[in-house]
């Protein structure tokens, strides 16, 4: 290891702090041992909010199964056929580990050890493109420290559309690739005017 598209806003305005990453895997069987092994070193910062973007429900079923076994890890998916109700309780659950997050856990949490794990779990949220937050319906962004795509989009507007629904405006990027889709990051890269490097092998570098 090499540890329904919308216009988007300029990168330039809108994720001017934001880093993007890129780790380049070997082989696509490779690719969620290399996921696995990416969780395991973020997933044991103190509720690090993480999202996952992936392109389809057959591979938003396959990581989430993966990644269900990771005890250290809070889940949850959002997908299509979500009932409105539940998904508005896992996007609040969410956001208020982004909070959770960006007050480095002020909140006494006593000497019960069991709530105490539970508040201490990084919240990991895997999505599909069609289940992004709808900004123009007044859905507001869930703001991740760390965003994932575990599946490269083909198209910078989706790129774009990710990172304006999923990261805080300081987030970090990381970018799972595999064989030929170096030339579509390259192209995602050239077309939006980011800076897209070599993910450092020690991840805690960037966190």
């Amino acid at each position: 290891m090499v540890i329904d598209d919308v216009d988007a806003p300029s990168p330039s305005s809108q994720f001017s702090s934001s880093r993007h990453y890129y780790i380049a895997v070997d082989r696509l069987q490779f690719k969620m041992e290399v996921l696995i092994d990416l969780l395991r070193v973020a997933g044991q910062r103190p509720s690090l909010p993480i999202v996952l973007c992936v392109s389809s429900r057959d591979e938003l079923d396959t990581v989430c199964s993966a990644v269900s076994n990771l005890t250290f890890i809070s889940l949850a998916c959002l997908y299509s056929d979500l009932a409105d109700v539940e998904r508005a309780l896992i996007i609040e659950k969410f956001r208020q580990a982004t909070t959770n997050w960006n007050q480095s856990i002020s909140v006494d949490l006593g000497n019960d050890s069991e709530i105490r794990n539970e508040a201490h779990k990084s919240h990991v949220i895997v999505i599909t493109d069609a289940c992004l937050p709808l900004l123009a319906s007044g859905e507001t962004p869930i703001s991740g420290r760390v965003l994932i795509n575990y599946e490269l989009p083909t198209k910078k507007e989706t790129y774009l559309r990710r990172i304006s629904t999923c990261l805080a405006a300081d987030g970090i990027v990381i970018n799972m690739v595999v064989g030929g889709e170096v030339v579509t990051l390259k192209s995602i890269e050239e077309s939006s005017g980011l800076v897209i490097a070599e993910m450092p092998i020690n991840i805690s570098e960037i966190l």
